[in-house]
């Protein structure tokens, strides 16, 4: 690649000078093919992809339903086809777009997307990484309408402008492009399944411990023989009456070097502290507690502030910090959780959380097992950030033509 010196401002941006400027709907066909399966093929089965079934910011298909026609809902109206586009025109700005592998092949997919099949002047793959650009996702922005659902409809879709190289340029654009996803593709496979190992682990540590060979039943399930069962408050000092309510953290308007904590983690920085030391924030209210997307509880170390949403506590001797916030992250709190709009774990009944609780010394192995595996996604997670602001970074350069393809081989990333 190689800087090309000469170029010309148009409205979406400076481009090469030989480049073109098209509307959209000058280089694709936009949903071409309508069918209705309730009346064209009521018995037959087909793959139906929606809005859900696509990775978003990925141009992948994750999911795809298996339905009889005659069932099929009424936005399961457009024909797909091998390497035709699809682009989500409901909030377009979370890149819910994909390119139609050959297994989807005359399938149909939601009046949500836009269908987009390609003419002989632009390239499937290019066009994919083109829709995700920052130029493209900005026309959307500001032309879509709705509040709470904002979309585009086809007019607006035709109106997008988009840069176009030469075919050949295309082409080795969109290899580069495609060898850095696929780099990602693998780290995401490498981290589903770490993830998978830790959770398979946690499920055989945190209930069956190392190298025990008897068992008891207890009110919280079967555990080893020699395993203790205790309250919350047994080994914790809640300290919530030093917190600072949300409304009140929200008049000091300060920014400063401490962090302030909510259930989730940091939300702010602060000048002033009320804690200095090592803690454990557990979540006090939020759908998480239900859902458990993230961590619920976690540690805290040095000065830091935190409001109302998350129980402050002190963790008393004799007990592994990191054994305990992987139990807290584990067992089923939802009977001591409250509300359903708004579910909350009220510190009354936080107290009563029951815990399995091995010898110390067995404690520190268990977190030191799933501690490394920890380490090995924090690892992993960092490679993808790496590769994600590669990914930006060559599509900011290619897909402007400030960095121009000179070869016919794409780098390997």
């Amino acid at each position: 690649m190689t800087t090309q010196q000469e170029f010309k401002q148009t409205e979406i941006g400076r481009i090469p000078k030989e480049w073109e400027i098209k509307e959209l709907k000058e280089v694709v066909d936009i949903n071409k093919e309508p069918r209705d399966p309730t009346r064209e093929s009521p018995d037959e089965k087909f793959f139906y992809i929606d809005i859900d079934s696509i990775e978003n910011g990925r141009g992948v298909i994750k999911t795809a339903k298996k339905i009889i026609g005659k069932e099929a809902p009424s936005r399961a109206r457009r024909l797909i086809h091998y390497n035709d586009v699809i682009m989500s025109t409901v909030r377009p700005y979370l890149k819910a777009f994909a390119i139609i592998p050959r297994e989807y092949d005359n399938q149909i997919c939601s009046t949500g997307f836009a269908v987009l099949t390609c003419k002989e002047k632009i390239l499937p793959l290019y066009l994919l990484h083109t829709l995700f650009s920052k130029p493209v996702i900005e026309q959307c922005n500001k032309t879509m309408v709705g509040g709470q659902y904002p979309a585009l409809n086809t007019s607006q879709v035709e109106k997008i402008k988009l840069p176009l190289p030469p075919l050949h340029e295309q082409k080795k654009i969109a290899e580069i492009l495609s060898t850095v996803d696929k780099a990602i593709e693998k780290v995401d496979e490498t981290i589903e399944k770490t993830e998978r190992l830790k959770k398979g682990l946690m499920e055989k540590l945190l209930t069956k411990g190392i190298g025990h060979k008897e068992f008891k039943d207890t009110e919280i399930g079967r555990i080893p023989k020699e395993w203790e069962v205790v309250d919350l408050s047994k080994i914790f000092e809640f300290l919530d009456h030093l917190r600072v309510p949300v409304k009140e953290q929200d008049r000091t308007e300060r920014k400063g070097p401490y962090p302030y904590y909510g259930a989730q983690g940091i939300i702010d920085w602060v000048n002033d502290y009320i804690f200095d030391g090592d803690y454990i924030l557990l979540a006090e209210d939020g759908e998480n507690l239900r859902s458990r997307k993230l961590p619920i509880a976690f540690k805290v170390s040095g000065k830091f502030w935190v409001n109302n949403h998350a129980h402050v506590l002190k963790i008393a001797s004799g007990v592994k910090d990191e054994y305990l916030i992987y139990v807290l992250n584990f067992i089923n709190i939802s009977r001591y959780v409250v509300g359903s709009a708004q579910p909350k774990l009220n510190q009354s009944d936080a107290r009563k959380i029951q815990l399995p609780l091995p010898r110390l010394p067995e404690q520190k192995k268990i977190a030191e097992i799933l501690s490394t595996v920890d380490k090995r996604l924090e690892l992993l997670r960092e490679k993808k950030e790496k590769l994600d602001r590669v990914k930006k970074g060559l599509m900011d350069d290619l897909l402007s033509g400030k960095r121009r393809v000179t070869n016919l081989i794409s780098r390997e990333v």
